[in-house]
């Protein structure tokens, strides 16, 4: 499927806690807009929220009923105690796509070797293909290449849509 076929309407959530509360500057969401909008996808929506179950599945979801077929997060896939967001998308999946996360932690591991801690994921949630991306700018838009051509596919099955595998 090409990008002229199904034109990708992406929505992106920033998790932290200190970047919500105004203690930082989120550098990860527009690293992760930039990169979404060079790979030719529409940016619908934009959030920052802390690092809370309910809040990242309450955005997920309205993300997704706005019509995002793509929600990109950037935050809380490690292994700190406020580190939830793979649980909170868990909790609303419908299913889980594991070769994501394996492919993002795989070349990720020539990087650095501490992407070994990462839980980044990917999966479908009502219409949407949500993958949980790095909090750390550099590590989103890596992973985020590193899966790229696979996105197309997915979000159409995701939006049920006509594909042409």
């Amino acid at each position: 499927m090409t990008r002229k076929e199904m034109q990708i309407v992406a929505g992106i959530i920033t998790i932290s806690d200190r970047a919500s509360g105004g203690q930082y500057q989120d550098l990860g969401g527009p690293a992760v807009k930039a990169a979404a909008e060079k790979c030719g996808w529409d940016v619908l929506a934009e959030a920052i929220i802390p690092d809370d179950k309910k809040r990242i599945q309450e955005t997920v979801r309205s993300f997704s009923a706005q019509g995002c077929g793509l929600i990109l997060t950037t935050g809380g896939t490690g292994v700190a105690e406020r580190d939830v967001t793979p649980e909170a998308i868990r909790e609303i999946m419908r299913v889980e796509i594991p070769g994501f996360g394996e492919v993002m932690r795989a070349e990720s591991m020539k990087i650095t070797p501490n992407a070994i801690l990462s839980r980044s994921l990917a999966a479908i949630v009502d219409g949407s293909l949500v993958i949980a991306l790095p909090g750390k700018p550099s590590g989103a838009v890596e992973c985020l290449g590193f899966v790229e051509g696979a996105i197309p596919h997915s979000v159409a099955l995701a939006q049920h849509k006509p594909t042409s595998c």
